[in-house]
């Protein structure tokens, strides 16, 4: 009889020398307590996926793998990004374990959750979400701007967790409808709620990030989000149309004036308005030619198929090393 109790932890690392030890310490502890508690199989693994990193990451990633078989590993060929390197670790536990928790390598998530996702998952949940308790470790502008984000994906009529990035707990079936999904242009956070099999959350306290620098900075945050808009709501070239429609108007009212003007012999009082006018619609213009075009490079992207990994090895049992 199959063990149904069979856990990958799959960790995406991008230049992680500096915490990937600790990372293993701390995770090998605790899946040896799920394991000693009877909660998990001892066939469980920890899988560290390297994502193109040109430090000693994939080196400390072999180490690990050879001293203990608790720890496999997976190294993308390239650097793919945070979303395709996740997804390729998904995509290769997926054939071993029955549930699966993804989560970052900084140990800013709190480890000591998993339990509870676990408890969910035996009570026939195949998605548990991670969701921060509150964000008192950020700042003010890391919060107000997070926040903020997650209630413009909401008003734009995207289905995302408020508060959750990619720390969750996956069953098998869950993945596997996960693998049916084939965009190029990955936000997880968007598209694992579409699978629509039973879920609940499970709160938790983020911490500092333990070592290394943040590899989120503001640009790749902003960027992040834009495509989790662009990606999953069609609302911002709705928008377009309706600015489009109140310049049109506007531009009729500022038409019926610069006539007036014109019969009334006052055609030089106008010229502040006709510049602001100029340069708004102008402004407004290319805007909207930005965003058509973001949507228009999404559907070239989409429309070449080309790979979202590739895989260069995996470390995962002493046969699969020697091929």
């Amino acid at each position: 009889m199959r063990d149904d109790r069979i856990l990958y932890v799959v960790i995406p690392c991008y230049k992680e020398e500096e915490v990937l030890p600790e990372t293993a310490r701390r995770m090998k502890e605790k899946m040896r307590q799920l394991m000693a508690e009877g909660k998990i199989s001892p066939a469980s693994r920890v899988m560290f996926v390297n994502d193109g990193s040109k430090d000693r990451t994939w080196p400390i990633i072999r180490e690990l793998h050879e001293s203990d078989p608790l720890f496999s590993g997976v190294n993308l060929s390239r650097n793919r990004g945070h979303q395709n390197a996740l997804l390729a670790g998904l995509m290769t536990a997926v054939n071993e374990a029955d549930m699966i928790v993804s989560m970052d390598a900084d140990l800013q998530d709190d480890i000591n959750a998993i339990d509870a996702m676990i408890d969910a998952y035996h009570n026939g949940c195949d998605v548990v979400y991670g969701v921060r308790s509150s964000r008192k470790t950020d700042t003010f502008f890391k919060r107000f701007t997070a926040e903020g984000f997650y209630k413009l994906m909401k008003a734009l009529g995207v289905d995302i967790v408020f508060n959750h990035a990619d720390y969750r707990l996956m069953s098998r079936r869950a993945v596997e409808g996960l693998a049916q999904f084939q965009e190029v242009n990955l936000f997880l956070r968007g598209i694992v709620p579409q699978i629509g099999y039973k879920w609940t959350t499970v709160e938790y306290e983020r911490a500092e990030r333990f070592a290394g620098e943040s590899k989120y900075p503001l640009k790749k945050m902003l960027a992040f989000a834009f495509d989790g808009i662009t990606s999953f709501s069609v609302r911002p070239m709705r928008l377009i149309l309706h600015v489009g429609a109140i310049v049109f108007l506007v531009s009729l009212v500022m038409l019926l004036y610069a006539l007036i003007s014109k019969l009334t012999g006052h055609a030089d009082s106008g010229w502040t308005s006709l510049m602001g006018s100029i340069w708004m619609i102008g402004g407004i213009q290319l805007l909207a030619l930005g965003v058509v075009g973001e949507y228009v490079g999404k559907i070239y992207a989409e429309t070449k198929r080309r790979p979202r990994f590739i895989i260069e090895q995996v470390l995962n049992t002493p046969e699969e090393e020697k091929r």
